[in-house]
């Protein structure tokens, strides 16, 4: 019985993801054999070459000059955009695009092409990574060779940490139509030239990580090349879906069996360990598939969804495997190696949040974190790590660093936190002595009323003072706000944005987002209380957000805060590094080269 997951495109190309180590983890004394292709930083690897991106732009030239003559014969000056049926809009698109593309310095688009093999060589490399103009110029290239790597597939656009296609709404004509439209579906090829390697393992099960929205055309597209693949073979091979997106809409699925039709024959919902166990077990003839936990399939041409389990704990849970991944593929020099200590959210009292949907909360026993800890610097030589926990409690932090120091484990990390009383200074000192060098704080909002609503649960009086002993005890401060929150007024957005631009000593960066009303959030049991007016509705079915008419700002007002925000941080900050660093990843990474000063006080040209 051999397993084969696989992580399409497209997430950013820097580290394994969390999420198949984990379940090859699983697999480990089981008697199944399972493997993984990183299909996402091989894609990477192969469009980000000279040869690969010259090629694009001499496509996106005969591309421009074909879709020209075909929109001539088309045109109508009485129409606007909207009025074109939606094929021709995508055609429409695409002219404008590519000739916005084309308008640009051609000496910069030759040069991208030219350099974008330095370029990569330099994010991999330890000796020119850390040199920040160096650094900047190649994430420069990057992006340009992106954007002509793009232009033949537009309005399709991937950049190294995005994916977007403007026209694309998340339900099921759109998706089904930008899957097998070739024109503006940028993995399609790709994933044609990999199928014979894919089916070479020889898989009785294959697995396919779709984690976010980012993912869904790739992750379709490969679930579809691979069903239509097997279907001229003698070979019986089951494709499952499985990850965070399809998860949190499952409800859709009901009323779109072609969904297991076209793209799969099982998908896995919530948390995947005991599924992905279970149904090696049914596949191997040892259960009924009934008996598979947290399972969507057909069944006599109807969608049915198999009972929901509690996830396994962490302290049952294997370690994480990174058998298969050929670590020197990542465009970096050292691979940050994501980590849990704990599931779920120790509070999850927020109105605004839905991330730990679908966990229980649970912590991990610290015996087992240091042994698994100690396994990856042996095995890997991986000795950075980030805890992607939904926040670390005060006590866990102070403990798990009194552990750190005792076994001199000689680590680094930086995690989540929530900016509670119960941090102090010797927790910080303790944490800074066993490695901890940044931490994301959900900051959110400048205003208490918008703090109240969002019921986070702190002394919004102490969170200052909280960052300032943080950061006098050498830990840099990473603030996440948002702006948008249903009842918040432009007057309150303004209170944000003077606490970020008033505090520049203490909190070191930002990163600011427009609020989305998760379909699972609480706030949704009582909308109109936040500031909801009327009725909240999905524009799409396979979205995971919410539609709303809010009482406070105008979508007018919101854009007018957003670039207010980053025009004024600008001036508050300046030119700082480590908005130049692109992921809190790299931030952690040079934070772990030079001090928190270097990085906050060097300013590019």
């Amino acid at each position: 019985m051999k397993i084969l997951f696989l992580f399409p495109p497209q997430w950013m190309p820097i580290s394994p993801h969390y999420a198949i180590p984990t379940l090859m983890g699983q697999f480990k004394d089981t008697g199944f054999e399972a493997s993984v292709i990183d299909l996402n930083i091989d894609f990477y690897n192969k469009i980000l070459n000279s040869d690969f991106v010259s090629n694009s732009l001499q496509k996106a030239r005969k591309t421009l000059e074909e879709l020209k003559l075909e929109i001539k014969k088309v045109y109508d000056p009485k129409k606007t955009f909207e009025d074109y049926p939606f094929e021709w809009k995508n055609k429409i698109a695409k002219a404008s695009m590519i000739e916005e593309l084309l308008s640009k310095d051609p000496k910069k688009l030759d040069r991208a092409a030219l350099l974008i093999n330095q370029s990569t060589s330099i994010l991999k490399s330890k000796k020119h990574f850390y040199n920040p103009k160096l650094f900047t110029s190649a994430i420069n290239t990057i992006e340009t060779a992106l954007e002509i790597v793009s232009a033949p597939y537009y309005p399709t656009q991937i950049g190294f940490i995005s994916y977007n296609n403007k026209l694309m709404k998340l339900n099921w004509d759109d998706i089904k139509y930008y899957v097998f439209d070739r024109s503006t579906n940028i993995f399609y090829d790709y994933f044609e030239t990999m199928l014979d390697e894919i089916l070479a393992h020889n898989a009785d099960y294959i697995g396919i990580s779709i984690n976010s929205s980012n993912q869904i055309i790739a992750g379709l597209t490969l679930g579809y090349l691979l069903k239509e693949k097997t279907k001229k073979s003698s070979k019986k091979i089951h494709i499952n879906i499985g990850g965070n997106h399809f998860g949190r809409v499952s409800d859709a699925l009901f009323n779109h069996k072609e969904f297991f039709e076209l793209f799969c024959d099982s998908l896995t919902v919530e948390e995947g360990e005991k599924p992905v166990l279970e149904l090696a077990r049914y596949l191997n003839n040892e259960i009924k598939i009934e008996q598979v936990p947290n399972l969507m399939y057909l069944k006599n041409g109807v969608v049915v969804q198999n009972e929901i389990v509690e996830p396994m704990s962490l302290n049952e849970m294997k370690a994480p495997s990174l058998e298969g991944y050929n670590l020197t593929k990542y465009f970096i020099p050292e691979i940050v190696m994501p980590f849990q200590t704990s599931r779920g959210c120790y509070w999850r009292k927020c109105s605004f949040c839905d991330h730990d949907f679908g966990m229980c909360y649970n912590t991990k026993n610290l015996d087992k974190l240091v042994e698994q800890i100690k396994f990856f610097k042996e095995k890997y030589n991986i000795t950075k790590f980030e805890f992607i926990d939904e926040a670390i409690s005060p006590h866990y932090m102070k403990e798990m660093s009194k552990r750190f120091i005792d076994e001199k484990l000689n680590v680094t990390f930086f995690c989540d936190a929530r900016i509670e009383s119960g941090f102090s200074a010797e927790i910080f000192e303790l944490a800074s002595r066993a490695g901890l060098k940044m931490v994301l704080w959900g900051f959110e909002s400048g205003s208490r009323r918008i703090m109240e609503l969002i019921n986070k649960g702190i002394d919004i009086d102490n969170r200052l003072n909280i960052l300032k002993s943080a950061r006098e005890k050498g830990i840099y401060n990473f603030a996440f706000i948002f702006f948008g929150f249903p009842a918040e007024t432009y007057e309150e957005a303004l209170m944000t944005i003077d606490v970020i631009c008033q505090n520049t000593d203490i909190i070191n960066s930002y990163g600011k987002s427009v609020f989305t009303m998760g379909k699972h959030t609480k706030l949704r049991e009582s909308p109109q209380k936040y500031g909801v007016i009327g009725e909240t509705y999905q524009e799409a079915e396979f979205s995971p957000t919410y539609c709303y008419e809010a009482s406070g700002m105008t979508k007018e007002k919101l854009k007018e805060v957003i670039e207010l925000c980053t025009k004024r941080a600008y001036e508050a900050y300046g030119n700082r590094l480590s908005f130049h660093l692109l992921s809190r990843e790299i931030i952690f990474l040079y934070l772990n080269r030079y001090t928190i000063d270097d990085v906050c006080n060097f300013k590019l040209e």
